[in-house]
Formats: C-alpha cells, structure tokens, sequence
C-alpha cells in the first residue's frame, strides 16, 4: 500500500457485527451508508472459520471464507461452478476440503459468489475494502494438518512478558519451519497472499514484527514466559511474493514493542505502520500529534478491536491521561466535542493519509460493545449493530467532519 495524494477514512466493522451478522441485504446498507458518509474504505476482521470462541484469528483455514457469513447457504451450486473454483484454487482447496468435509468446496463457491458480489457493489460506490492476515495459524486446522512439514514441532506461537501481563501472552499456534518454507520458495505465503487479494484490496498483516523475530514458547509450557527470540527471514517472504503477485498492498501491524529492525524492514518494503490514539496518551508514550506528524505514511485508528471502546478508554482513563487528550483535542479546535467525537476529529485531522475508527466509536458505545478484550477467552466477538442505529444523521455528521478535514 502506498500513500497517494488524497487523506482519506473509513469505518472498521467485522461482517459478523453487522445486523444478523452475516452478508446479504445489512452488508449493502452498510456500504450506501458508508458512501454518504463520505468514507472510502470498510476495514474487516479475517474472514475465514473461526475457532469455538467466534476468534477469527484462530480460523481453521488461513484460505477458506466461513460459510457462517452466508446470507443464502442453501443456495444451489453447479457442478460446473465446482469444477472451476478446484481448478482456479489447486493449492488448498483439497487439503480444506479433506479437512472440511461433505460439501466443503460448495460452500467456498456460494462464499465467493456473494463475496465478489459484495466487493464489486462497495467498488461502485466508491468504497474498498481492507481485510486482516493473522500471522499464525491454527493450531490442528486444514493448514496444519494438511502441510505439517512446514511447521516446527515442540514450540508454540506467543509473545513475552511486558507491562500488561507478568507471564507473556500464550498464543499457543504452530510456528512455521521457515527454512522448509525456504525451500519451497515460500510458496504457501505466496498462495496466502494470492488468495487474500481476491477477497480485499488492501490487508493488514497482524504482528508484523514475527516476520524479523518471534517469541517461541515450549509446548509443554503454561505461561510465555520462558520463551525465546528466534530470527525469521525478514523480507525473504515479501521478495519472493513480489516477484510472483507484482504489487502488495499492505499494513504493517507495528504495535508493541517494536525493534529498529522491525522498524527498518517496514520502511524498506515501503509498508504504512499504525497509530492507535488510545495508546498515545500514556505517560510512557509520545503525544498523538508528534506520532502522527512524524510519518504521513501510517494509518490511523481511534481503537483497534483489540482495544475498549473509546467511551470506555475515556471513563478508565486517568486524569493525566485525558488532559493530556484535551490538550491535543484543543490543539485541533475539537476541544468542545464529546471525547469519543474529539478523538474521531482527531483522527480525521492528522496528516496520515487513511484513518479509521470503529463502528462502536461513531456511536459512541461504552464497554458492552467491546469486540475482544486480549488475554479474555470468552465474552468476546459477539457485538452486533442495531437495525438503523447507522442513522441518516450520524452519516451526515460523519460527512462534514471528514469534509472539514480534507479527506472527502
């Protein structure tokens, strides 16, 4: 993804929090009410089966769309649609459809039928789409099971101890062998990406920073924390992905802890970083101004779906934390909205070139309405819009502050 001469925004809203969580008829609204608000781009959740917890970055395939995202799963297939989609997706359709079962490949034709449907719609309305890879996989899912040599056995995915948890963050996903994925010519990346950008425009790669070092945790271990750093190949994988696909489109997920190389792999393959202005208010961070003022190149977010919403930021907040927030909402003339509209104003003024917030801030939605809550296995992944609660008004709203900051 490269910067280009407009500043633009959009609205992060996985498929599943839509009203009746699935596609169909609520998925075009979404885009008509996007388009009058002036907003070009929709940023999504994986799309993929998730895990038994509705994590869409557990999927059970890092290929295969969810048929529970089906507005019409009965729907009749021809055999000739089967026969074609095998012969367009050689590389994982099988292994998915052994994994799967009775009417696996099906099920891939209707998901692609109304997803192509859905993504030329948004294209004519001037919206594009902007998807999310998780950096692992699944543990025991199709990828797993269907190609294990191009894991490692006996260490597990996670990262180490840091200031929001003593024992580290464990993952517990397969780590990948990266010299047999070498071997192959990182083909499985290659197919990956192939596959991802026949479903979005633009993606995110979740933990970016696992392509220079990871954190690699004993199976056998309760807790991250006596893991260890093993090196990963860096831009070996975006190389050999470039010389087959051409062009990539993507996002860097550079949040964390973030070394110089991570940072110079970023900025050598010309890739945008993020900024979450929730994470710049804090007594150990840079004010929001500076971090978004130094780099145009990054796409900036009031909140992730990792994070609260920003009404439920603002109310645990300190009081340090939020003078330090009216300061830079002041700084911009946005001073007297609400908190939540002020950090939107904030995000829509900055100078990178794309900023998004979530469906849940624009509503201005407390704690209920969180999407997941890190290190939390259940409670998440369930909310879901109102019927009408995108009114006419808020897309009205939402126009003229996008208007007044340039980027309609």
């Amino acid at each position: 993804m490269t910067v280009g001469s407009r500043r633009e925004s959009g609205v992060l809203l996985h498929v599943t929090s839509l009203p009746g969580g699935r596609l169909g008829d609520a998925a075009y609204r979404f885009v008509d009410w996007l388009e009058a608000a002036g907003q070009t781009w929709w940023q999504i959740l994986p799309l993929g089966p998730p895990d038994e917890s509705g994590s869409p970055y557990r999927a059970s395939s890092a290929f295969a769309g969810w048929c529970g995202l089906l507005a019409d799963p009965d729907a009749q297939v021809s055999s000739s649609e089967l026969e074609s989609f095998v012969a367009r997706h050689p590389y994982w359709i099988g292994g998915w459809a052994a994994f799967s079962g009775d009417g696996a490949v099906a099920d891939q034709v209707r998901f692609e039928r109304e997803w192509t449907a859905l993504r030329a719609y948004a294209a004519e309305h001037g919206v594009r789409l902007l998807g999310d890879v998780p950096i692992y996989v699944a543990p025991n899912g199709a990828d797993h099971t269907s190609q294990p040599e191009l894991f490692q056995t006996g260490l597990v995915s996670g990262v180490p101890p840091d200031d929001w948890s003593a024992t580290g963050q464990l993952w517990g996903n397969p780590l990948y062998d990266w010299d047999a994925m070498r071997a192959t010519g990182y083909r499985w990346w290659i197919e990956r990406f192939r596959r991802t950008f026949e479903l979005v425009d633009v993606t995110r790669i979740d933990h970016f920073r696992a392509f220079v070092a990871y954190w690699a945790v004993p199976a056998r271990n309760r807790t991250a924390r006596a893991g260890s750093w093993r090196r990963a190949p860096g831009r070996e994988v975006f190389d050999a992905t470039r010389r087959a696909l051409g062009r990539l489109p993507l996002v860097a997920e550079d949040l964390g802890v973030i070394t110089e190389p991570v940072e110079r792999l970023r900025d050598d393959l010309r890739l945008p970083g993020m900024v979450v202005l929730q994470f710049a208010f804090t007594a150990d961070m840079k004010n929001p101004q500076s971090v978004a003022g130094e780099r145009r190149d990054r796409v900036i977010y009031t909140g992730t779906h990792d994070n609260p919403t920003t009404v439920q930021w603002w109310e645990e907040a300190s009081e340090l934390e939020r003078d330090s927030a009216r300061l830079a909402f002041a700084a911009v003339g946005v001073d007297r909205l609400d908190p939540h509209w002020a950090m939107i104003e904030l995000a829509l003024r900055s100078p990178c070139y794309l900023s998004i917030f979530p469906a849940q801030d624009l509503l201005g939605l407390g704690a209920a309405a969180r999407m997941n809550t890190p290190g939390q296995e259940a409670g998440n992944w369930t909310w879901q819009l109102e019927p009408d609660a995108l009114t006419a008004e808020l897309a009205e709203r939402l126009l003229s502050a996008t208007r007044a900051a340039g980027r309609a």
